[in-house]
């Protein structure tokens, strides 16, 4: 069984900087597909981000502003997230998984482990 674990998240005002962590644990084995995703207030949940061999994915609304960063080495990924807006207010999600298909990376059920989620709130 494999855990994921969350750190980072926080109030902070538009336009700065803030940075979510991801650390998996348990049978760890194998190549992770990971990914971040976020669910706005009201809203579904949706896609941020996604690391695929070697590959990055960003969804349109965080491209150019969120970096995702993953270290293999220690089952880590990282969320950095540059000129937050209002609208980025959310849950933040990790999730990962072994085994997904390029055309699912941008889909929240083709995931098998999550972490517990942190709470991302972006006001002046």
């Amino acid at each position: 069984q494999v855990q994921l674990a969350q750190s980072g998240g926080g109030l902070v005002q538009p336009g700065t900087f803030l940075s979510l962590s991801c650390v998996a644990s348990g049978n760890t084995a194998g190549r992770f597909t990971w990914a971040w995703f976020r669910q706005p207030p009201g809203k579904e949940r949706e896609f941020v981000a996604a690391a695929r061999s070697g590959h990055m994915y960003y969804s349109d609304s965080v491209k150019g502003r969120f970096s995702m960063i993953r270290n293999d080495a220690k089952d880590t990924v990282h969320l950095e997230m540059n000129n937050l807006k209002p609208e980025d207010t959310a849950v933040y999600y990790c999730a990962a998984s072994s085994t997904i298909i390029l055309s699912s990376i941008r889909n929240g059920n083709a995931y098998r482990y999550w972490g517990q989620g942190t709470q991302v709130s972006v006001s002046s």
